[in-house]
């Protein structure tokens, strides 16, 4: 399987069809971009399981760094900027450690960590926006709120926004500051967003979450 094969659980997503073929041909020409798996959420969560969806911005633009999953690290690596701030929320809520900066754990429970654009220039933040992975994600988004009842953690207002569609009135939508060092005091820190998601899934009749993972 190559990176930019099509996640088969989602497959049937308008944007396969109609945008896809161009951007995976633009890809395929354009040198020095991550993550070469694009599709990892998605492959990782399949949509018959996702359970909550956490919504980052765009993959880490470091060389190295993204790994196909919203705010994750690669195995082994120490968490650093909005990750660490997610990491020190999650021991002040709940009273897990985790020093390991791979979220893959999370995703494989059904945790989809989808950033709003799937790839990055090295080195360039947001240079991919307006490729079209917008589309895919706004399509995920309405067929992840359409499946049943789910959880939407909204970190920042451009996650917010991207999700202003979507209704209301079965879903838990946990929203605060974005865990960025430029904004994690206005209002990320203490808005103990791990057990308001397990709170909310043990009265919808599932498992937690084991954060720690």
């Amino acid at each position: 399987m190559s990176g930019l094969d099509i996640p088969a659980s989602w497959a049937d997503l308008p944007f396969f069809q109609d945008g896809w073929p161009a951007l995976a041909d633009r890809l395929r020409a354009t040198p020095d971009w991550q993550p070469r798996s694009p599709f990892r959420a998605l492959d990782l969560t399949p949509r018959d399981k996702v359970r909550v969806v956490i919504l980052g911005q765009d993959p880490y633009p470091t060389p190295g760094r993204a790994t196909g999953l919203a705010f994750s690290f690669p195995p082994g690596a120490a968490p650093q900027h909005s990750l660490k701030n997610i990491l020190t929320e999650l021991q002040d809520d709940l009273g897990i450690t985790k020093r390991d900066g791979d979220l893959t754990g999370w995703a494989e429970q059904g945790v989809l960590l989808l950033n709003a654009v799937l790839t990055v220039p090295l080195g360039q933040a947001n240079g991919h926006k307006r490729w079209g992975w917008e589309a895919l994600v706004g399509q995920v988004l309405a067929a992840t709120a359409a499946d049943g009842p789910r959880t939407f953690v909204l970190w920042g207002g451009p996650a917010q926004k991207l999700c202003t569609k979507l209704p209301r009135d079965k879903h838990l939508f946990v929203e605060s500051a974005h865990p960025s060092p430029l904004s994690a005091y206005r209002g990320f820190f203490g808005s103990k967003p791990f057990s308001q998601v397990n709170r909310w899934l043990v009265s919808n009749g599932s498992t937690p979450i084991d954060w720690s993972a």
